[in-house]
């Protein structure tokens, strides 16, 4: 589990199989391997793994007893084909010994993420989810979105499905509870109110339209609100309401309708609210035809705060249980733990787990596999979603599969390419160039596989797109075959797929012969007259460019690709462009850091107050000596 505190770890070194005096040996292998190994090993826990023949992890398992666990490798007894061919597969071993058998599971889901061996169960998506945050740094708390490691004072809640459901709950806060949202900087920077309290969703605290006392308040209300007590919250608005309109100010009386109504709509929004489970995670496995889906809801405050599939890597041979028993640990390594977790199916090591979680959390984490009642319920829809999701998903991929089975007869490959990269450029005038890389596959779009490039090279022509595109392919595939000779696992495409005609084609031509790599096949894109979508012609090494038919699903599949290589080409070089134009002078100024610099904003307000400022000001801010406020000074008059 990421930053867990794994002490008294002891490795095993494993038994060279080369023996000087006898040059001709032939090193064990697989099954007297194993056999060999498990006769030193001790009786204690520890984590295992099986190398292969380049070095590569086949598998990383924890045992109670190293020497038991490994020991049933070696008598021959599998439970599946799959374990099989791994022991056959296996060329060494590595072991380490940890005090307790937790701490063994710890160390296990670590080498798991890290690894991501060949026959473990592997989650392939961990991204962190988004939570709301209170800041408590600020006389006057923020609220905002978050994601990542609790750093800030705060009170945090989540986590949310998706960014889209924290905006959403975020902007009904904001109507219901009148908290700020903007940036400390801005704060102290505004003279008068800003937009957002001229549609009523701030009570400009900036400007001292609302006592310190009352803003503190809202404050509590809205942390009340998302912390479970909701329904208190929205009973004693409405009775402030119901005051008001007794004592005949209809003003106030309507302020407070309209919060109520916010209030209303984030509840609403939130579906099968249960009213057994304040703060729980729904875990539901479906799986068929070797392909598996894993349905997460979660449950904060007494509300559905949504749900996500997961597809993980599995075996068709994989039990269920165990399936989950491997998610559950890699899940919970990046992601904050609830005091209650749901299953569909009963963990093996569901106790290790649940002491693993508490020790992680600091509070006790119970997991169950609930047999009655509303607890039941939640599981059998999350069971539901699971089971719609993976047929969808096995649909799709059948439609894909096909797909990519065209592409490999339209451009004679060898198989169904199982990963296609695109490559696009994107600059106006030669400024702000950037490459951009997308990864698309049997599972379609591998968004985490994505890649930006900046344009380094000085010596480039402004607006040359042949140089730009050399740089990005040579910075690629030179960085591919560097870590293929230092044997570290990197993806090499079937298929790359360039935006641009013959001269495009070529320079990515030169450059991967250069490198030496001469099995991944290139395919230039241009595009037809007057950039007509259907009327694009395809590039190949020496061979006459060639057109698909106008509503070929091949044709649009490919356009998809290469219009998605271009929206992700452009975005980067709109970001870049936009960092660019909002970029802070003091961030020039040698001396000046992220520190430093939120001091000197804070002090002036904003980099012009900074530029009108004298010496003796700029020393009295913290961190800012003689020399450094004279270096300031200088730096704004140095015209």
């Amino acid at each position: 589990m990421r930053g867990a505190n794994l002490q008294n770890l002891s490795y095993i070194c494993p038994m060279t199989t080369d023996t000087p005096d006898i040059p001709s040996q032939t090193p064990l292998k697989g099954m007297d391997l194993i056999k060999d190994e498990s006769l030193r090993l001790p009786d204690s826990p520890g984590v295992y793994r099986m190398m292969g023949e380049a070095g590569e992890v086949l598998y990383v398992g924890k045992a109670k007893s190293l020497k038991k666990r490994v020991t049933q490798y070696a008598q021959g007894r599998f439970h599946t084909q799959r374990i099989a061919h791994m022991v056959h597969l296996t060329r060494s071993m590595e072991f380490v010994t940890t005090k307790t058998e937790t701490e063994a599971l710890l160390l296990e889901i670590n080498f798991i993420k890290s690894l991501k061996p060949r026959f473990n169960v592997l989650l392939r998506d961990d991204k962190t989810f988004p939570e709301i945050l209170i800041r408590r740094d600020h006389a006057s708390p923020q609220i905002r979105k978050h994601r990542g490691a609790h750093t800030i004072k705060g009170d945090y809640f989540g986590p949310f499905a998706s960014a889209w459901a924290v905006n959403r709950t975020v902007n009904s806060l904001q109507k219901a509870f009148l908290l700020r949202s903007c940036t400390d900087s801005v704060f102290e920077s505004r003279t008068r109110p800003c937009m957002l309290h001229q549609i009523k969703r701030c009570a400009a605290p900036c400007v001292d339209l609302i006592a310190p006392k009352d803003y503190s308040a809202l404050v509590e209300e809205a942390h009340d609100f998302l912390s479970g007590k909701s329904r208190l919250v929205q009973k004693r608005l409405s009775n402030e309401m119901s005051q008001a309109a007794e004592d005949l100010d209809y003003e106030r009386a309507a302020w407070l309708r309209d919060r109520l109504r916010a209030l209303s709509a984030v509840s609403q929004d939130q579906s099968i609210n249960p009213n057994t489970v304040e703060e729980a995670d729904v875990f539901a496995l479906f799986s068929e035809g070797g392909q598996a889906c894993v349905q997460v809801f979660f449950f904060r405050a007494g509300q559905n705060w949504g749900n996500r599939a997961y597809f993980p890597r599995v075996d068709r041979q994989d039990e269920d249980e165990d399936i989950l028993d491997a998610f559950l640990g890699q899940f919970y390594d990046a992601q904050p733990v609830p005091r209650l977790i749901l299953t569909s199916h009963m963990a093996p090591n569901h106790a290790l787990l649940a002491e693993a979680f508490s020790l992680k959390s600091g509070r006790k984490v119970e997991i169950a596999m609930p047999k009655r009642g509303e607890k039941l319920d939640l599981v059998h829809h999350a069971l539901t979603n699971a089971r719609e999701a993976l047929g969808r998903r096995m649909a799709e991929s059948s439609a894909q599969g096909k797909l990519l089975a065209a592409v490999a007869e339209t451009f004679e490959l060898d198989g169904p390419p199982e990963r296609i990269e695109v490559y696009d450029n994107s600059h106006i005038m030669g400024t702000n160039a950037v490459g951009g890389m997308i990864v698309a596959g049997p599972d379609g779009f591998m968004k985490s596989q994505y890649r930006k490039f900046n344009i380094k090279d000085t010596e480039l022509v402004p607006g040359d797109d042949y140089g730009m595109m050399r740089e990005v392919l040579r910075r690629r595939f030179a960085r591919m075959v560097k870590e293929e000779g230092e044997g570290t696992p990197t993806p090499r495409p079937d298929l790359v797929l360039i935006d641009g005609g013959a001269g495009q084609l070529a320079e990515a031509i030169a450059v991967l012969a250069e490198l030496g790599v001469e099995d991944v096949a290139l395919v230039g894109v241009a595009k037809g007259p007057d950039r007509d979508a259907g009327l694009e012609r395809f590039f190949l090494p020496g061979k006459t460019p060639r057109m698909l038919e106008p509503k070929s699903p091949i044709l649009y599949y490919l356009q998809r690709l290469r219009d998605e290589a271009h929206r992700f080409a452009i975005g980067t070089h709109r970001a870049k462009r936009a960092a660019e134009m909002i970029k802070n002078p003091l961030d020039e100024i040698e001396g000046i850091g992220p520190g430093r610099k939120r001091a000197l904003l804070h002090a002036f307000g904003s980099a012009k107050g900074v530029s009108r400022a004298e010496v003796a000001e700029l020393e009295k801010v913290d961190g800012v000596s003689g020399p450094l406020a004279q270096r300031i000074y200088d730096y704004f008059r140095r015209g």
